[in-house]
């Protein structure tokens, strides 16, 4: 059985971890000094985090948790793995003895900047390094992540995977990670209050269909501006949401996840174990089941031709309507 162990406040297992979704407050970033106060913003909540619940093994942060939603692509507040702000979090997870999910944007020398989420451990130690594969466009200005989604052993041994916000609207991203072995699919987010029907939506499908937790979260509070919703969202391997947060600023919400609970499932279901069976479709009428690849849309993709039908006539294709200069970098994997 899995469960969310009174909150986080117990566990009742010693194969369970206890993760920490924090709605940290949304602030309006533009200035290095304003990146600073949200930096320190941030290490503080990792102390109440690690105060509150003191068996809790892992805090994560909403994307933007330090930029705030201003899109500013200024140099001035832009992030890299070895300046101040990485280094900060590095030293509260590793004062707090407690790991850490957190986001930047990051410096690009390709173009515009990339949105980054990054993992550390109890050790201070950069663990996961991702970058957004899909940014909220037209609104968002970030370079598409080219490193594909890593997994990594998080506290407990349990493999985890990282998406950011927009991602989590793409099936193919949920497949991925529990495809290559993902038990918990975090995803951080910026969205405010038009997305809650979706986010529900896609954070309960992205469990149930690959048998695997999802961890949500989103910014809170507003920036005189913008209102962020807040919203954390624990669903379990069936797609039942066992824990859900509000829009309250800075609040925490725990669960316990027990190791091997997305996995004993992949193992022994039949029915609904749908990420064995889209590789080995009619097993029951064909040795192996079918394992051939029946959708246009992923051929195409592959050959470099993805076009879905109608695509003449998709008229917003760049994001000069947000304010976005007409790009002229080329997308490059490095």
């Amino acid at each position: 059985m899995s469960g969310c162990g009174l909150g986080g406040l117990n566990k009742s297992s010693p194969d369970s971890i206890v993760l920490g979704l924090c709605q940290s407050q949304l602030f309006d970033v533009r200035t290095p000094e304003q990146l600073k106060h949200a930096v320190d913003h941030v290490c503080a909540l990792i102390t109440k985090a690690h105060k509150s619940y003191p068996l809790m093994d892992m805090i994560i942060f909403p994307e933007y948790c330090v930029h705030g939603l201003s899109m500013s692509t200024d140099s001035s507040i832009m992030c890299t793995l070895d300046g101040p702000e990485v280094a900060a979090f590095r030293r509260a997870c590793k004062e707090n003895s407690i790991w850490g999910c957190f986001s930047i944007m990051e410096r690009n020398e390709l173009g515009m900047p990339w949105n980054t989420g990054l993992v550390m451990n109890a050790e201070g130690e950069l663990v996961n390094y991702y970058r957004k594969m899909h940014p909220w466009i037209p609104v968002e200005p970030w370079y598409p992540g080219n490193r594909g989604i890593p997994t990594f052993t998080g506290p407990g041994g349990i493999c985890m995977a990282l998406i950011i916000c927009h991602d989590g609207q793409f099936p193919e991203m949920a497949h991925e990670c529990a495809y290559k072995g993902a038990e918990v699919m975090i995803r951080t987010a910026g969205y405010t209050s038009p997305i809650k029907n979706s986010w529900e939506i896609t954070n309960r499908t992205n469990s149930f269909c690959n048998l695997m937790w999802t961890c949500s979260v989103a910014l809170a509070g507003s920036d005189g501006m913008f209102n962020s919703m807040g919203e954390a969202m624990f669903c379990n391997p069936e797609g039942e949401i066992v824990r859900h947060g509000n829009g309250n600023a800075d609040e925490i919400f725990a669960c316990e996840i027990r190791k091997g609970d997305a996995l004993d499932k992949r193992r022994n279901w039949g029915v609904e174990n749908n990420l064995y069976q889209f590789g080995h479709r009619g097993y029951p009428a064909v040795a192996g089941g079918a394992g051939d690849c029946p959708y246009t849309y992923m051929q195409d993709l592959v050959a470099g031709k993805y076009k879905q039908h109608g695509e003449e006539e998709v008229k917003i294709r760049d994001g000069t309507g947000c304010g976005i200069p007409k790009p002229t970098a080329k997308y490059e994997i490095n």
